[in-house]
């Protein structure tokens, strides 16, 4: 079977990204926590505006590492797995995990498998946000079975961790 697999990462601004928007986008998020219909629309669209800035900036090792150690991970997986490891951000950066999935599913797999290094319970994005997008790749791509590889097995973290622990000792 063809199998594709999206490595879904957290994402952050870029460094040279506008402080002042990056202010905005915060304060902006708040807002529409208690906004009302009408003032929701206005607050909505600027949000927006400034995510597709944001997750559309130019990326480089220097101005955005965590963008550049996610490619790092990709490829590393891809090599470890024999396939090509497509990444999805939840936020800040291109492209998000809906588009990667979708990337993923123009290659016609039988199977698309999405993974976070999101390990522990409690986040809003390893437990809301990617689920949401795995279930609405299913509704959009119903001949292709995706998978969410996620919850890990704390004993494995726990053990995943205590040998980087021992590396040190």
């Amino acid at each position: 079977m063809n199998i594709s697999v999206v490595l879904a990462m957290h994402g952050v601004p870029p460094k040279e990204f506008p402080k002042k928007e990056i202010m905005e986008l915060f304060m902006l998020h708040h807002r529409l926590e208690s906004a009302g219909k009408f003032e929701r629309q206005a607050l909505e669209k600027r949000r927006d505006e400034i995510e597709e800035k944001m997750r559309n900036w130019p990326r480089t090792a220097e101005n955005d590492p965590f963008f550049a150690s996610s490619q790092t991970m990709a490829k590393r997986l891809g090599e470890v797995l024999g396939k090509e490891v497509l990444i999805g951000f939840n936020e800040f950066c291109a492209p998000s995990i809906e588009e990667a999935i979708d990337l993923a599913a123009a290659k016609s797999p039988g199977k698309i498998i999405v993974i976070t290094p999101m390990m522990t319970a409690g986040g809003i994005h390893s437990e809301e946000d990617i689920p949401r997008a795995v279930e609405n790749a299913k509704k959009n791509y119903p001949d292709i079975e995706i998978v969410y590889a996620w919850p890990y097995e704390v004993s494995e973290i726990a053990q995943f961790l205590a040998k980087q622990v021992k590396r040190f000792i």
